[in-house]
Parts: structure tokens; sequence; C-alpha cells
């Protein structure tokens, strides 16, 4: 009589991530499509209130504390030592790390650990892809030989959300062992567009972190300006300052920018809801982001975007397509589009429509890229 063959054990992927709440908000359709190809999930992360969401995909979550501002190497080194004790623990045959911190934390754990089958995710540069002195540029020179150098392995895949970053570390995006993304994805079915509400006033919104990065001031200001030349045009905000990130702004001064045109909402739950009350959506990012959710978000509910012209924002956004591309850190030029998405409102619905058409034909869906990473997990041997 044969002797029934056991069946094959699961290879264990372990996803390392600063924050629970930021693997909540952009990564859980990954986790699922890993869980359902037959993959052991693992999310080692900060854990404050979302433990709840990661472990309703079929993921697992074990702690780590890593303070994701501090650049303190010691801190950092501790934490890896940490790190590969628990990537040993669960036996780990794939490490994907998600953002920077975690790339140079979760790639140095790996090494230590022997695990040579790697996903570095990158989701923006952050402050460093916003600088343009000569401090910025160092910094990028000594993070891409650390990548590509220390914490690469044989067996490394490279994840961007954008060009630009895999170029910044002298990567070409047609690489085998690159991949470019949509950003985390966007529910199509969730994100849909509603019917635009009365104008004028063209109402336009800024969902994002309160972060100086993100160019919230400029808009404040633009808008002002707008307002100044007799434009009815009124500014929502929405979101809250990141207390973890060194680039916060305080919430007295969001409060005092709230008058003439302005309005600080805090954060919200209905993003859509947002949008659909909305004409426009508006990122005058400063630089360093990966591809920011909010735009894929406002793409999706079918609202032009007004944005700047940085990496991951001009991945999304074609000038004079889906909104207006503006260079960063101009409030003249940000000013000037405003004053023309206000003076045209049939070009505001057809920005906004051909927005929807680019997720839905661009790759950007959540769909599109758990797909994709998939393909980067059976490649590493899943």
């Amino acid at each position: 009589m044969d002797t029934p063959l056991s069946p094959p054990s699961r290879k264990n992927l372990v996803f390392v991530v600063t924050e629970d709440w930021f693997f909540a908000s952009h990564f859980l359709p990954m986790a699922r499509a890993a869980v359902a190809m037959g993959l052991s999930v693992t999310v080692v992360t900060r854990v404050r209130a979302h433990r709840a969401a990661i472990e309703a995909t079929g993921a697992r979550v074990v702690p780590l504390e890593a303070e994701r501002s501090s650049l303190n190497p010691m801190a950092a080194g501790y934490a890896a030592g940490q790190l590969a004790g628990i990537l040993k623990a669960l036996k780990a045959d794939i490490v994907h790390c998600i953002a920077l911190r975690a790339i140079v934390v979760g790639g140095t754990a790996a090494a230590m650990a022997g695990i040579a089958a790697r996903v570095y995710a990158l989701t923006g540069l952050g402050l460093l892809g916003a600088r343009a002195d000569t401090t910025g540029r160092l910094s990028r020179l000594a993070l891409r030989q650390l990548i590509r150098g220390p914490l690469s392995s044989r067996n490394t895949h490279y994840l961007f959300e954008n060009p630009d970053d895999a170029r910044a570390l002298g990567l070409d995006p047609a690489d085998t062992g690159v991949t470019i993304v949509g950003g985390a994805g966007v529910d199509p079915a969730a994100f849909y567009p509603a019917p635009m509400p009365p104008a004028p006033p063209l109402r336009v919104a800024l969902v994002a972190r309160m972060l100086w990065s993100k160019g919230i001031d400029l808009a404040v200001e633009a808008v002002r300006r707008a307002r100044a030349q007799g434009i009815a045009v009124e500014l929502s905000l929405y979101g809250t300052p990141d207390p973890s990130n060194r680039r916060a702004i305080p919430e007295a001064t969001l409060r005092d920018w709230s008058g003439d045109g302005v309005t600080w909402h805090g954060p919200t739950t209905d993003v859509a809801g947002t949008y659909a009350a909305h004409h426009v959506a508006c990122l005058p990012s400063r630089g360093g982001e990966g591809l920011p959710r909010t735009l894929l978000e406002a793409a999706s509910c079918g609202r032009a975007i007004l944005t700047t012209d940085v990496p991951g924002c001009r991945t999304l956004v074609r000038d004079g397509i889906e909104g207006l591309v503006v260079a960063p850190d101009d409030v003249a030029a940000l000013t000037a589009a405003l004053v023309r998405l206000a003076a045209d409102p049939a070009l505001v619905v057809r920005m906004g429509e051909a927005a929807r058409a680019r997720i839905l034909e661009g790759g950007f869906t959540e769909d599109a890229v758990a797909q994709a990473v998939c393909g980067i997990y059976a490649e590493l041997g899943a």
C-alpha cells in the first residue's frame, strides 16, 4: 500500500514595517494576496491600534519596538539584532521590507539571519529625496552604496513606486531584479466617481498627513493669493500631524491657517466622501514621495489633480491630462493653476474622467499591484 505524500510545507513570508498603521492603511491587500497564494505570512511591526486589521487578512503579527524617526545607528543596530532573532524563530524564507528604515533594519537582520530572499520596497526617499543640497546628494549616495552593497544578497529584488527612485539607487527600472508598481494600489470599487458639487466656488481638497514636506503651506498661500484676485476658491485640509515625523506641522499653525477660504478639518475616515464634496485634489509636495495614496484615491474618485513635478506625483499625473503639474515650491505657479481650474469647469471634469481611466488602465489598482508582488514571491521560490 502506498504511503500518502505529506503536503508541502508552506513558505514563510515576513513583512518588516515600522508602524502597524502604515501597513494597515496601505498593504492589507498585499498580505491577503500572499495568504491566498499559500504563503504563511507574518508582519513584524510596532504594534499600536491596528493588530486586528492586519490579523484579519490571515497574517500573524509580531511586535517589534523601533522608533522610525530615530537616526541613531546604535538604536538601529539593536533593533536589527532583535529582528534577526525573530526571523530565525519564524524560519523566514522571504523577508519583505517596506520603506527606508525597515530596509536598513530588516536588511541587516536578514543578513544576520542568513536569509537571502529579500524584497526591498522603497516607498519614497522622504527628506533625502526632497533635499537638493550637498547633504542630500551625499546621503542618497550613501544610501545607494548601502542598499546595493552590504544589504544586498544574491536573491534581492527591488520594488519601487516610481522609476525615479530606482534611478536614484543606480538601478535601471527595466532590470529583471527591479519592479515598478502603482504605489500600494487603490480599490476602484471603493473609490468611485460621484457627481460634481455645485460651483462656484472651486472646492479643493488636500488629504494627507499634515507635514511641511507635503506643501500644505504652499496650498494655503496659493488659495489666499487666488482669493485676493477675486477667484472663488476654497481649500479643505484633511489630516493630522504625524508626531513621529520631524516635519509635522504644529496643530496651532493649522488652526491659525483656518479662515479666508481655508479650513482644517482634522482627519477623515471617509476619503471617498471627501473627494465627492470637492472638485479638485491638491498635493503640492516638495518631494520624497513614493506614489502618494491620496492621489490614487482622488484619481479613482474621478477628480482632477493639482500637484508638483516630483517623483511619484508626476508618475501618476500627466500635466494637462489628469490634472496640472507645477514646479515644487512655486506658489505663483500653484496660484495660476488654481485660477485656471476655477475658470474652466469643463476642463476639471475632463481631467477627472482621465484620472479615473488612468487608474483602471495604468496598473494602479490594488489587484494589479498585488499580482505584480506575488509574481516576485514566485520568482523567489514561494
